[in-house]
């Protein structure tokens, strides 16, 4: 969409893009509880969608019902008060979302509807804050948030928000969603959990042996996690996201994905989606 065309009048519909852990490797933690992580990013072409209409009497309204998320506790409506707080306007926001991310499985939707949410209305509001300011706010919500502001496939250090820009050859992945919601906390505070991995340089990441460290913790806990990952690892690199549950592996062709889709176990949530390298609302903010 180009400037000639938007109209902030207008009820915007924007995507909020998934995204899946290349890796994932716990380096370490801060005094103050938080572990340090070495990761990749990458975003796909699959993802939740949002409507969002400008008010003019500074209301945040949400218009879709998410089962088990009050209003007053959805990152969507979070984001939309801390831009407000944060850049003074007195315009409010309608704002529904159509969820296909499943809650609990690692693929970032909370966070990734927060993000288009933040550049959106940045937008439509006339903040005119930049993308730097947009990922502190963001951070403040949620340690994923700052990665969909960014915009780019990236190796992220820190607790996400240490971001670099990085090019990954094209892939299809087929996508497995198990049963279940894992809570982050629980795994990030289980004892076992590895928290004292060797750190790597992004530049050397391809020729890297590389893991997700919580995967391990999950699929102890979690057997429809472990499942998946046997059922996927018969043909191909299959791993889990984040701190799961969803499972994926990468092909190098869409046909290719399609042929494992077609002998999922039936009534399994399986599908394909591509990596996508630049978010779609990238050049929404400077």
């Amino acid at each position: 969409m180009n400037a000639a065309e938007f109209d902030p009048a207008r009820p915007q519909r924007v995507p909020a893009p998934a995204k899946i852990n290349l890796f994932l490797h716990i380096v370490g933690r801060r005094a103050d509880g938080y572990h340090l992580l070495q990761t990749a990013f990458r975003m796909l072409d699959w993802g939740d969608e949002i409507t969002l209409r400008r008010r003019d009497d500074g209301a945040i309204v949400r218009t879709s019902d998410v089962p088990g998320v009050p209003a007053d506790a959805d990152l969507v409506v979070r984001a939309a008060r801390a831009l407000q707080a944060a850049s003074g306007t007195r315009c409010g926001a309608d704002i529904g979302v159509v969820k296909r991310i499943p809650m609990g499985g690692g693929l970032g939707g909370g966070s990734s509807d927060a993000a288009s949410v933040l550049v959106a209305l940045n937008r439509i509001w006339a903040c005119g804050l930049s993308r730097g300011q947009l990922q502190e706010i963001g951070l403040k919500l949620g340690a994923d948030v700052p990665f969909f502001i960014f915009g780019r496939t990236a190796f992220a250090e820190g607790v996400g928000e240490a971001l670099q820009a990085m090019d990954v050859a094209p892939a299809w992945y087929v996508m497995v969603a198990p049963p279940v919601a894992v809570p982050t906390a629980e795994i990030f505070s289980a004892p076992e959990l590895t928290r004292n991995s060797e750190p790597i340089i992004m530049r050397r990441f391809a020729t890297h042996t590389t893991r997700n460290d919580m995967q391990a913790t999950v699929c102890k806990r979690f057997p429809e996690v472990a499942e998946a990952l046997v059922w996927l690892s018969q043909y191909g690199a299959a791993r889990m996201s984040g701190s799961g549950a969803c499972i994926f592996a990468p092909f190098d062709s869409e046909e290719k994905a399609q042929q494992v889709v077609a002998t999922a176990p039936q009534g399994w949530k399986v599908w394909v989606a591509a990596g996508l390298d630049r978010h779609p609302l990238l050049d929404w903010v400077v």
